[in-house]
Parts: structure tokens; C-alpha cells; sequence
């Protein structure tokens, strides 16, 4: 295995130690009240830092694969992927903590859901879809949008030491970075539909 695929691979693997963070452990009744408290407290910093790296996985595995023609079909579906499964698990636990809505979330998974279709039914004609420039402009949006959200706390922690209140402010500038994820999510998935409505035709 070449090391793109490395890097994408860890980015999977980084995916639980992400979570890890970001949630509270709250298991049929088992609450280590210690760890909760960390991860109450500090948890999305430590998750921010875990996600970030995971994001530059991203960018490398791309870059270092184009630039030693390193890209292969089993890489294209590694990258693709690790980047669903990395956005959606922290959206999920974003709503899971009630900062982000379950319709948006929703949103985004169906259109991962819709891309995924029409790369199997492209596998079944022997082509391996990369992703488009359009998409990696998604996938840039969504990433600005979940690090500042995680370091939404540490915002209001720093403001607080100078006592300015600042929550109001800082929570609709997530809330805007969020939507604009959410609207670009739409127009790569609808500029994905338009442009590979073909594999939809032939499929019938």
C-alpha cells in the first residue's frame, strides 16, 4: 500500500479518536464522571486538534499522490471515503451536542448517499470516480466550518478573560459558516446529479 493511502487510512482511523473527544461517554448507565468533566470542559479543543490533523491527511494524500503518480482506483476510494466518513461522524456528533440541526445534517448525508450511488453504478462500467474540484471546494467549506465550531468554546473562553461577552456573535458566525457548508453540499450534489445523469439512463 502506497502511502496516500496511508494518509487516508489514518484519517479513518482517526475518525473514533475524534469522537472520543467530543462526546461525553455515557453508556447504559456507565458515566466516568472524571473524563466527562475533561471532555465537558476541554474536549472539543483536544478534538479540534485530532480533526485538523485528519484535514491535513487530506490535503496530502492528494498532493503527494498527483505529484509521485501515485493515484490508483483503490486510493480515489479511500480518500472519498474517509472524507464522508470523517465529516459525518463529527456532524453527528455535533448534533448529538445540539449545536448544529439534524435537517442539515440530514441534508448533507443524503447527498453523500446520492454521490455514492452514481459511483457504484460508474464501477459497474469500469470507471472510478475522482473527486471533482467543486467537491473539494465542499469538503474545504465543511472542514472551515467544523474547526470553528469546535473552537467556538475556546473563543468564548478567551473573550471572557478580557470580560467581553462575545456568545451571541460567535455563535451566529458558526451558524453562518455552517450554512454555507450546507449550500455548497447542495450545489456539488446537484452539479454531481446534472453531470453524470447518463450512469442514471443507462442503469434503467
Amino acid at each position: 500500500m502506497n502511502l496516500p493511502n496511508k494518509l487516508s487510512l489514518l484519517r479513518i482511523i482517526l475518525i473514533p479518536l475524534t469522537l472520543l473527544f467530543m462526546l461525553p461517554i455515557s453508556i447504559y448507565g456507565f458515566e466516568p464522571a472524571g473524563w466527562n468533566n475533561f471532555i465537558n470542559n476541554h474536549g472539543l479543543f483536544v478534538a479540534g486538534i485530532v480533526f485538523i490533523v485528519a484535514s491535513l491527511t487530506d490535503m496530502f494524500d492528494g498532493k503527494i499522490a498527483r505529484k509521485y503518480n501515485l493515484i490508483t482506483n483503490l486510493g480515489k476510494f479511500l480518500d472519498s471515503l474517509a472524507d464522508k466518513m470523517l465529516v459525518i461522524g463529527v456532524l453527528l456528533a455535533f448534533v448529538e451536542l445540539g449545536r448544529v440541526s439534524a435537517w442539515f445534517v440530514m441534508i448533507i448525508c443524503l447527498r453523500e448517499f446520492m454521490v455514492t450511488g452514481i459511483r457504484m453504478l460508474a464501477s459497474q462500467k469500469g470507471v472510478v470516480m475522482a473527486a471533482k474540484m467543486i467537491g473539494k471546494v465542499k469538503t474545504t467549506f465543511q472542514m472551515i466550518a467544523i474547526i470553528y465550531l469546535m473552537y467556538e468554546p475556546t473563543l468564548n473562553k478567551i473573550f471572557h478573560l478580557f470580560d467581553l461577552n462575545l456568545e451571541t456573535p460567535i455563535k451566529i458566525l458558526g451558524d453562518i459558516l455552517f450554512l454555507l457548508c450546507v449550500i455548497m453540499t447542495i450545489i456539488s450534489g446537484m452539479d454531481y446529479l446534472l453531470k453524470n445523469m447518463n450512469y442514471l439512463k443507462e442503469s434503467d
